[in-house]
């Protein structure tokens, strides 16, 4: 199957900031690829409003890989962070490009490996590491440009949404942050945080 008939199923589709996304089903019907923008999913527990985010899909992200291979619904909520736009394409056409695409599964199998692996240590940080070491290993992670998953990801980010993403509330990553800067580890200018002293931060954590 060639580009140009891979482009036929596909239509992109903009999404505004704050905008909750699919909630009419649509990803039972469809697949989707981010071109631009943030897209993050997440948990919700009702009762106490409590947030856990799972993933923050950027450039190049593919989504909901779950559904597309086990055809049952999902229950994950998503919101755009930032003005986003996607390719859209019938999920049973891209369970066709699994069956015969070569090119489209040696780029799919990958990023389905790095999306199970980043799962595996969400559930791992948040059993086994504190708040503080949690954050401290996010803000390592963002300036490895070998996790495709993490690099970058939290510039821009508020300091609620990075509490979403380590199992925690935007008081305590604030408290932890006060703290990094207070003794020169970070400095931190409008939603950007940059490592002052990387050596310092490892010194913190021992993880690596």
């Amino acid at each position: 199957m060639t580009v140009s008939e891979i482009s036929r199923h596909t239509r992109r589709i903009m999404f505004k900031k704050g905008e909750t996304l699919f909630t009419q089903g649509e990803l039972i019907r469809y697949f989707y690829v981010v071109i631009r923008g943030k897209i993050k999913s997440y948990q919700l527990n009702l009762n106490n409003a409590k947030e856990q985010t799972i993933f923050i899909f950027r450039e190049g992200d593919m989504f909901d890989t779950i559904v597309l291979l086990d055809g049952k619904e999902h229950d994950v909520m998503y919101e755009a962070l930032e003005e986003s736009e996607v390719l859209q394409m019938p999920i049973e056409f891209v369970r066709e490009l699994i069956s015969t695409n070569k090119e489209f599964n040696s780029k799919f199998f990958p990023y389905l490996a790095r999306q199970m692996r980043q799962m595996e240590e969400l559930a791992t940080d948040l059993s086994l590491f504190s708040t503080s070491e949690r954050l401290i290993k996010l803000l390592l992670q963002n300036l490895d440009p070998n996790n495709l998953m993490k690099y970058n990801l939290i510039q821009g980010l508020s300091h609620t949404e990075i509490a979403k993403l380590i199992g925690t509330v935007r008081h305590v990553v604030e408290r932890h942050l006060k703290a990094l800067k207070a003794d020169g580890t970070i400095e931190t200018k409008n939603k950007n945080i940059q490592i002052v002293d990387t050596r310092k931060l490892l010194d913190k954590i021992n993880l690596f």
